[in-house]
């Protein structure tokens, strides 16, 4: 549809209809203290020319060296095809798809990533995505309420080991709301089920692998917080369940909620975002799942077909009746991750974690050998693992980065004795050579 701006006569004739002299008559209403301010301040635009040399040289600021970071951000390889097919015009520019009839591609996109996503985490329905992983927490615990009929409170148990920015992001959002959200301790970087306190929680949340990348006990929580009539909200790395058991199959009868962020799934780290979010449930639960969802039909000629269903966004409904407001759907970045997955399949997602694993078992193994260097928890880990540096890691990341490395997650104020120490990660594009000098520059102080 092409864009066709509007005249000085087409602008004259729509004042003389509305019988108003400027555009400016049409916000007489708001106050003048608080119209726009003066602009003056504005420095002038650039050239198109000096625009891209500046962006460059901000670029290449983030050029920081080989990655062995990952804290929720991970530096996987992407193919050439999943960027080169996701920024094709059809998909680059396409708008929300609320006319079928003109929507069928990315529709059916949306459907098969919504497919795919059901597969992985072992869940009935997954929704269009949401805005990033930490706001698909707090609507799958805003979710949760809504479900949990059985429970009068609106106690929500948070593990201290989840991802601090999901933690702050959901304090932002859900206590505002009437949610009391209680943390639960660790214990050796894992949390503890003998003491937790499943009393009146309408809902428990555990990351699974929790944010220090070790492995916690999902069946045994999932199944003790089911015996207290919570619900459970799992978080997980897609790229993980490739291998670990799925939170649908945790415990006797699976997660309630599965929420996470896209990121492995083919987007690139881009100094930490954009990123999109996933959230899935069960079937039972589907009129409470917030954002878009694309069905499969069929026309009156029998023909398979697309459509969005069971539309519970503001712009939809009525605003008193939407299940969320803030919602967004990010689909350039599913169509991304959709390309992604279809291109490697189950086994070459297995592939991937697998090699993760295998990478940064192994830099652990040889950066303990040095004689300061420890690992800090003793629980089995995935693709994630505390290191304790025996030194400050301020002027340690300060010395890596000099020679061409990204050491890792400082963890200054998140656990005790934080400031030596750094969760490190070696993803599947870690090879042994970038091991090999991560630990010989780490030796030579």
């Amino acid at each position: 549809m092409p864009f066709i701006p509007h005249t000085h006569a087409d602008k004259a004739s729509m004042l003389e209809t509305l019988g108003i002299a400027s555009i400016e008559d049409l916000f007489d209403e708001i106050p003048e203290r608080i119209q726009c301010a003066d602009l003056s301040d504005i420095p002038d635009g650039v050239s198109e020319m000096a625009m891209l040399r500046h962006m460059a040289d901000r670029a290449r600021q983030d050029e920081s060296g080989t990655c062995f970071l990952g804290a929720g951000c991970y530096d996987h390889f992407i193919p050439a095809a999943v960027w080169d097919i996701a920024s094709r015009g059809e998909f680059l520019t396409a708008y929300t798809p609320y006319q079928a009839e003109a929507s069928q591609g990315t529709l059916q996109l949306v459907y098969e990533f919504q497919t795919m996503l059901a597969s992985l985490t072992a869940m009935e329905v997954a929704n269009a995505s949401v805005y990033d992983g930490a706001s698909a927490l707090a609507e799958a615990i805003l979710m949760a309420i809504r479900i949990n009929r059985k429970s009068k409170s609106k106690r929500v148990l948070i593990p201290a080991s989840l991802n601090p920015s999901y933690i702050a992001t959901v304090q932002s959002i859900v206590t505002h709301q009437g949610i009391k959200l209680d943390l639960m301790p660790t214990l050796d970087g894992l949390t503890p089920i003998s003491d937790i306190d499943f009393e009146n929680a309408a809902a428990v949340v555990l990351q699974h692998p929790n944010f220090f990348g070790l492995l916690e006990d999902a069946d045994s929580l999932t199944t003790n917080a089911h015996d207290a009539d919570a619900l459970v909200i799992g978080v997980v790395n897609p790229m993980t369940l490739a291998i670990l058991k799925p939170p649908g199959d945790w415990g006797d009868t699976g997660a309630d909620i599965v929420c996470g962020d896209g990121q492995p799934l083919g987007i690139p780290m881009a100094s930490g975002g954009p990123s999109f979010g996933f959230l899935c449930t069960r079937m039972a639960q589907v009129r409470q799942l917030p954002g878009r969802i694309a069905g499969r039909t069929q026309d009156k000629n029998g023909n398979d077909g697309f459509v969005l269903t069971l539309q519970a966004r503001e712009q939809h409904i009525r605003r008193a009746k939407a299940t969320s407001n803030i919602c967004t759907n990010q689909g350039l970045l599913v169509t991304a991750a959709t390309i992604y997955m279809t291109l490697l399949g189950p086994q070459g997602l297995h592939d991937v974690a697998s090699a993760c694993v295998h990478n940064t078992h192994w830099l652990v193994d040889r950066l303990t050998e040095l004689p300061n260097v420890s690992m800090r928890f003793a629980a089995p880990y995935f693709h994630e693992c505390v290191l304790d540096f025996g030194e400050p890691t301020e002027a340690l990341q300060q010395r890596m980065l000099n020679n061409g490395i990204l050491p890792g997650y400082p963890l200054t104020g998140l656990i005790d004795n934080g400031s030596q120490a750094m969760l490190v990660c070696a993803t599947e594009t870690r090879t042994n050579q970038d091991i090999e000098r991560y630990r010989q520059v780490l030796a030579d102080g």
